[in-house]
């Protein structure tokens, strides 16, 4: 049976996600980048990145501001 995090990243895959994990040697390190599978990501230099559930601390959709069309 599939977790309840595992369904809403089902619903999230091919959007942009930063994710915060429980780095092994203490602190945190966040991963950014479009969601791949509900267990991976793939980042802006096109590396794809395997996380666990488990080292999941905090994670959120990043979603892109509506251009205004006001130039400067």
């Amino acid at each position: 049976m599939a977790s309840l995090l595992e369904l809403r990243f089902e619903a999230l895959i091919g959007r942009r996600l930063t994710i915060r994990l429980h780095d092994p040697e203490g602190g945190f390190r966040d991963i950014v980048g479009i969601l791949e599978s509900t267990h991976s990501l793939r980042n802006k230099e096109n590396l794809l990145i395997e996380f666990s559930h488990d080292e999941i601390f905090i994670w959120r959709e990043v979603i892109a501001k509506p251009a205004t069309g006001i130039k400067p």
